[in-house]
């Protein structure tokens, strides 16, 4: 499994939008330039996450985009999922019910469902907020 950029940058967009958040809406300029991350490409990420309800979009002067809903709301699975598909590391798990003709057959498929039950403990286990909150902890100075 490889994230692509976008999700990548999806990721630490809601982050940013999070970690700033104090009321009013986010320019996605100011994002870009913190981000170090094109504006170009973070319209077309807002988009997906617009439509998607992830977060809410603000006209005019005083514009931008803010999340709608708290940081803790929001998964790390939930924003790759949005961004990238399914996260399953073959297709034969990309459905509930697995459909392949094989499949009381196939002598690696616990080896899949292992990996594919490792990465979503993982990242439906992480909230924008556990990321904020790593972060916090890396940068608590410890000088006396």
């Amino acid at each position: 499994m490889k994230v692509s950029t976008k999700g990548r940058y999806a990721l630490r967009m809601m982050y940013d939008m999070a970690v700033n958040d104090n009321g009013s809406a986010i320019p996605l300029k100011d994002i870009a330039n913190r981000q170090s991350i094109s504006i170009k490409y973070l319209e077309q990420i807002v988009i997906l996450l617009n439509r998607a309800g992830f977060v809410k979009s603000v006209r005019g002067a005083q514009g931008g985009y803010r999340l709608a809903h708290p940081a803790s709301y929001y998964t790390v699975g939930m924003i790759l999922r949005l961004t990238e598909g399914s996260m399953a590391p073959v297709a034969c798990l990309d459905d509930e019910v697995n459909q392949c003709p094989r499949v009381n057959e196939c002598p690696t498929l616990f080896v899949w469902e292992k990996l594919d039950a490792a990465v979503k403990e993982v990242i439906d286990g992480i909230t924008l907020q556990d990321i904020i909150d790593h972060s916090r902890e890396m940068t608590i100075d410890y000088n006396i």
